[in-house]
């Protein structure tokens, strides 16, 4: 009877629902897991390793340098074309083939003998990354979390991990460096990276079958064009443009900046550490209150509050209290992006084209990543003070707060 057929096709799909959300939690610990890992190698061991290569090359630190920001370019270039492959074939094949090429070229990046090397190695490794960190990562959760209460809990736990990326990897690649020099010590992170990357991206990511996920039916192909000349698109990239700029400046100069104010290069050093701690402080807050508060209300007040941070560091940081009290104030938002970002481009479009939009949105905010650092410096020398950097700080996080203000009037809306 079609009454029976039809029951027992419910109970079919609700069957398969049900198993396949007790996958979920799984997908999470993994992405978690592999995403620490992988920024704690493509990323973080470069600051480490910046000057044993830098001897070992004969090249100054800035053009060492240099191989970062190439890597970070490539990122950026990679976004759109990889957040489109999420879409439409889930990050899967994607993530394990990019773990396998990141773990190669990492054993190549222990083996290079000339800046012309170093910098096509990292540009390969930059790649790499956008097919395996946080992008596809949070796209992957992203499908499996249609509910917005549960996909928040979701983000925040792989970003929370992933936020001792630094704490974990800075101490170990320095480890590993003093006793083992810093081409074995590549070899052993390309080790680590393989081992803890590799299988889980093969044997646990997986794209849920159940249909609709969110109820979205947007196609990705036509969504990037029209995502392009959407005006809701356009205020989340200045939102988190503004707010990157402002938080890149602050992590690359800020010691420099204690320092110049009269602090020890110890005591700068350890203040600037603070930054990590408050980003994973920064999101735990951000997805506890946003249960009671509409999440961009919350992001704007916190935007706020680093640009009076930014501001305090101008006017108090000669002392060490106000020195602390300063970064305090600014951290508190350093890591609200990282759940903030997915969780806005997921509520305003669905999930469908996620990652289409991910990736377009990662290109204007990559790039700002990249050069607001430099541009800074330029501001520093040409002007013999970091008083006008401040300042630009300061205004960058006000942008960031109305844009994010703004944005909170398309939230009901799904594209």
């Amino acid at each position: 009877m079609p009454g029976t057929a039809g029951t027992g096709a419910s109970v079919r799909t609700d069957g398969r629902v049900g198993t396949e959300r007790i996958r979920r939690w799984p997908i999470v610990a993994t992405l978690a897991l592999s995403t620490t890992v992988g920024y704690g190698v493509l990323h973080y061991a470069f600051a480490v390793l910046l000057g044993p290569i830098a001897r070992d090359l004969d090249a100054s630190t800035t053009a060492v340098t240099g191989a970062l920001t190439v890597s970070v370019l490539a990122t950026a270039v990679a976004a759109v074309p990889v957040g489109r492959w999420l879409d439409r074939r889930g990050g899967r094949g994607l993530m394990t083939v990019g773990s396998i090429v990141a773990a190669v070229l990492v054993l190549a990046w222990s083996r290079v003998d000339s800046l012309a090397a170093l910098y096509l190695v990292l540009a390969g490794i930059g790649l790499t990354g956008a097919m395996t960190l946080y992008g596809p990562a949070l796209a992957v959760v992203v499908t499996w979390f249609p509910e917005p209460d549960r996909r928040g809990n979701a983000l925040l736990a792989v970003t929370v991990v992933a936020g001792f990326a630094s704490t974990i990897f800075m101490p170990l690649t320095g480890y590993l460096t003093a006793q083992y020099g810093w081409r074995n010590t590549l070899l052993i992170l390309a080790a680590i990276y393989a081992t803890m990357t590799v299988p889980g991206h093969w044997l646990v990511v997986r794209r849920p079958s159940y249909p609709g996920r969110d109820g979205t039916t947007a196609r990705p192909r036509r969504s990037l064009r029209a995502v392009a000349t959407d005006r809701r698109f356009w205020i989340l990239a200045l939102v988190f443009v503004a707010h990157l700029t402002a938080t890149a400046t602050i992590s690359v100069h800020l010691v420099s900046y204690l320092v110049e104010r009269g602090h020890p290069t110890t005591f700068a050093a350890t203040v600037a550490g603070l930054l990590g701690v408050l980003s994973v402080t920064g999101r735990l807050t951000l997805t506890t209150v946003s249960r009671r508060f509409r999440v961009t209300s919350v992001v704007a007040v916190v935007f706020l509050v680093q640009g009076v941070g930014a501001l305090a560091l101008a006017v108090v940081a000669d002392s060490p209290a106000g020195a602390i009290v300063a970064v305090l104030l600014f951290g508190i938002g350093f890591g609200v992006a990282a759940v903030a970002q997915p969780a806005l481009v997921a509520d305003i479009y669905g999930t469908a084209v996620f990652g289409t939009v991910s990736g377009m949105l990662a290109v204007p905010v990559t790039l700002a990543k990249a050069t607001a650092p430099v541009a800074a410096a330029a501001a520093r020398t040409g002007t013999g003070s970091y008083l006008p950097v401040l300042i630009g700080v300061a205004v960058a996080c006000v942008v960031a707060a109305v844009g994010a203000g703004v944005s909170g009037r398309y939230l009901p809306r799904r594209y």
